[in-house]
């Protein structure tokens, strides 16, 4: 098996609670950007409109109708629902975590798979065991990386049917996390209600407008280069990358993936204010300017493979105790808004 579809193995920890530590020692004033933007919620229900308004009006059209309404307008709506379901993840919306919960599950509705509260589950985990195989729902299978390999056509299948792929890494988490529970109920039966209702009364475009728009939004799409940008190593041994670019604007800043590793108590609209008081951290590092340069160039360029992520087998050096610790010390408050 060549070189380029197996995993980077680092003994070294995950770069991010070092960088943390040393760029609040030398710019504390970024405490001050620590807190939650409730009006977040309005994004949620801006991007729900805008699904339920092209779900009526394409109604009567034919399928390729709603191929291309998914492509160039339901993946831009479905992504950035995503994106504020990672906010409530983090409980930067509200201050209850009951509400976020919420939130998150009036996102995920009109989004076909019921995800938001697993995600809730999981993705922490992700932030503080990263690279961790059996802890970071982020980190594909073995398997995938081989499965897939380094050429074109593979990658491009991968990404197309990305959210396939990603329903099944949270089992790995099994003995960490809940995989059922009550709001995991409640997500599913909201989620097969909706997509039913749709189908049903809006007929057969609508429907496949709706799953269309996810599968473009996560992955056979310039947005769906963002899972490519976070963390594989399109720039040597860089394990975390940041988009710096237009789409940011829709996106919520989600391209700002270095300072939200490092500052994941900011929400969305305060990130670039992180890295402008903290340039010479980030300005020196490796980042996008082109969600859509670096679709191809993982497409096409053969050194680049799913398995061109850093791993890491020993969880004990990213313990969860410490890394609370290290939230509590950052927000310098009980009240710490996410991991």
């Amino acid at each position: 098996m060549a070189k380029s579809v197996e995993f980077v193995w680092s003994e070294q920890p995950e770069p991010h609670r070092a960088r943390t530590k040393e760029i609040i020692r030398k710019h504390p004033e970024i405490r001050e950007y620590i807190g939650r933007n409730p009006y977040t919620f309005l994004v949620i229900l801006a991007g729900m409109a805008v699904q339920i308004a092209v779900v009526y009006f394409i109604q009567d059209y034919p399928w390729w109708v709603g191929l291309i309404a998914a492509y160039l307008i339901g993946a831009f709506a479905a992504h950035t629902l995503f994106v504020c379901i990672h906010e409530c993840s983090h409980n930067l919306i509200f201050k209850n975590r009951n509400l976020n919960t919420v939130a998150g599950l009036l996102a995920n509705s009109v989004m076909v798979f019921p995800s938001s509260v697993s995600f809730q589950k999981y993705h922490l985990k992700h932030h503080t065991f990263q690279g961790v195989e059996e802890l970071d729902a982020d980190m594909p299978f073995r398997w995938e990386a081989k499965l897939i390999g380094n050429s074109t056509f593979g990658k491009a299948m991968w990404l197309l049917f990305y959210p396939i792929f990603q329903m099944f890494r949270p089992l790995r988490l099994k003995g960490e996390i809940d995989i059922f529970d009550p709001w995991t109920i409640v997500n599913w039966v909201i989620n097969i209600v909706t997509t039913s209702a749709i189908f049903y009364y809006f007929g057969f475009t609508s429907g496949f407008y709706l799953v269309a728009s996810l599968f473009f939004s996560l992955g056979l799409h310039p947005v769906g280069a963002r899972w490519v940008q976070e963390h594989f190593l399109t720039h040597g041994d860089q394990e975390t990358k940041s988009y710096y670019g237009p789409l940011n604007t829709l996106n919520l800043n989600v391209g700002y993936h270095n300072e939200h590793h490092d500052f994941p108590s900011v929400s969305w609209e305060k990130l670039p204010k992180v890295k402008k008081a903290a340039p010479e951290y980030y300005d020196t590092l490796g980042h996008h300017t082109s969600y859509t340069g670096l679709l191809l160039k993982f497409l096409f360029d053969k050194k680049l493979s799913v398995g061109s992520r850093i791993a890491r087998a020993d969880r004990g050096k990213v313990e969860l105790n410490d890394m609370r610790n290290y939230n509590v010390e950052v927000a310098k408050s009980s009240e710490t808004v996410g991991v």
